[in-house]
């Protein structure tokens, strides 16, 4: 089968997308998307998107990780595929879409930034040391110094694979605050299983638990290796998060073919 596919990136979290409008991708199996997603057999991508018609809304987006499994809510990603709704001939002012936690908006800015909003937050756990948060994805968030010398595969491994989280896994952070509303994030995703240049609902999670204001407005600068991205949204108390919109880049890399 000869697969069209084009490979977007949001700081530096990079994707396969397939237009599936017309359901010819739907039998593709796990094998399948992991090798579209490595990066030495296949075309090499962070996790695999396809782009399928949904009543009601503007498009569905359908997420598989790196390993071909189908995965919780990518936030880059989300973001990439609707610069790619617009590249393939959907024009909206306000996007409406859905996804694997539920409904989205989204809007791409005059200099091309995407603005994705995303799921309000009900619920965190603080513990001695880190918190859990779900923001379409579960993560551990765990604050830090010098998180640019802390060997995030091995310690983001670990706390993955422990007793606690084995079962479904989880997204590990180390958050460094690197000014009164900046933060530098650095994250290990389960599905990838290693680090990744950046993380949607990774940053978002940080963001969230790095407010500069304890109640009302806040947007959070947020520095990853892969680039910057900033987070808006309304702090309702430490349990409470709404309007939570994830802004920045997402950029097509290329476009091809490839024979499976």
């Amino acid at each position: 089968m000869k697969i069209e596919f084009y490979k977007y990136q949001g700081t530096g979290n990079d994707f396969v997308i397939l237009d599936n409008r017309d359901e010819k991708y739907d039998q593709l199996s796990t094998g399948e998307v992991k090798l579209l997603c490595d990066r030495r057999f296949g075309i090499g991508a962070d996790g695999l998107m396809m782009l399928n018609t949904k009543k009601f809304f503007d498009f569905e987006m359908i997420y598989y990780n790196a390993d071909g499994n189908p995965s919780s809510m990518c936030g880059n990603g989300g973001r990439c595929l609707v610069k790619f709704a617009h590249l393939v001939g959907i024009h909206k002012n306000t996007y409406h879409f859905v996804a694997v936690d539920g409904k989205h908006e989204a809007e791409i800015d005059m200099q091309g930034l995407v603005r994705l909003k995303m799921q309000d937050v009900y619920s965190v756990e603080y513990h001695n040391g880190h918190s859990v948060i779900n923001t379409g994805s579960p993560h551990f968030v765990k604050m830090a110094s010098d998180v640019k010398n802390i060997d995030v595969v091995e310690t983001g491994r670990d706390i993955r694979h422990s007793k606690q989280f084995e079962k479904e896994g989880i997204n590990v952070n180390f958050v460094e605050s690197i000014g009164e509303d900046s933060i530098f994030v650095r994250t290990y995703e389960r599905g990838v299983e290693d680090e990744t240049l950046s993380c949607g609902t990774g940053v978002t999670a940080s963001a969230l638990l790095s407010a500069h204001n304890d109640k009302g407005f806040n947007r959070v600068e947020v520095k990853t290796p892969g680039g910057k991205l900033s987070v808006e949204f309304e702090k309702i108390d430490d349990q409470h998060f709404e309007n939570i919109w994830l802004c920045g880049p997402a950029e097509l890399v290329y476009k091809g073919e490839i024979e499976l």
